[in-house]
């Protein structure tokens, strides 16, 4: 087995990735990520996904290429510049809803919707306000984060903020979770009946 991807890139991934470059955004998903982020999504016919932390929309791309046509992607990010790039390649689709808003407001505002598939690529989701996003979740339902493997564009600190985030999915009695040792490393949790 490789690491290699031999299947078909999503449409405009790779027009994306290079407007993703000359933006200077160095935060994207890696390419193995996003290919694992497709695959998961497949699992969810006529899902109900959401995406904390759009960037440039390379991994919403793939996020999209996996999900059927019945499925909804409501993904968030507080910064035009870059969601515009996203939007310039991915807001014709009509299963795609892209929303310019801070996390923290949009999470509070929306507290009471549930998903089938939440992957959480910024801080609100994941160090911020993370009781009320596993709340979001059906049972059932998907939880992924990326980047829990030490990264060079890490802040003095993080690393120890990141165990602990660990350490406190790995409490819930209500999440049955993996961690991977792949990629920028990635725990990928589901949620099941019960409570804290």
């Amino acid at each position: 087995m490789t690491e290699e991807i031999i299947q078909s890139i999503p449409s405009f991934y790779w027009s994306i990735q290079k407007e993703t470059t000359e933006s200077g955004f160095t935060m994207a998903s890696d390419m193995l990520t996003c290919s694992l982020l497709r695959t998961l999504a497949a699992c969810k016919p006529a899902g109900k996904f959401l995406e904390l932390g759009t960037g440039t929309g390379l991994s919403t791309a793939w996020i999209l290429d996996g999900m059927d046509s019945h499925s909804t992607l409501t993904s968030i990010d507080n910064d035009q510049t870059f969601l515009s790039i996203a939007g310039k390649y991915l807001a014709h689709d009509q299963r795609l809803n892209l929303i310019h808003t801070d996390g923290e407001e949009w999470v509070r505002n929306n507290a009471d919707q549930k998903f089938d598939y939440i992957f959480a690529d910024t801080w609100h989701g994941k160090y911020l306000l993370l009781d009320e996003v596993l709340e979001m979740l059906n049972v059932g339902a998907l939880y992924i984060v990326d980047d829990m493997l030490p990264q060079p564009n890490w802040p003095e600190g993080h690393a120890e903020k990141a165990t602990r985030f660990v350490q406190y999915l790995e409490s819930r009695i209500d999440l049955v979770l993996t961690k991977q040792h792949w990629a920028t490393g990635i725990i990928i949790a589901v949620k099941k009946q019960g409570g804290m």
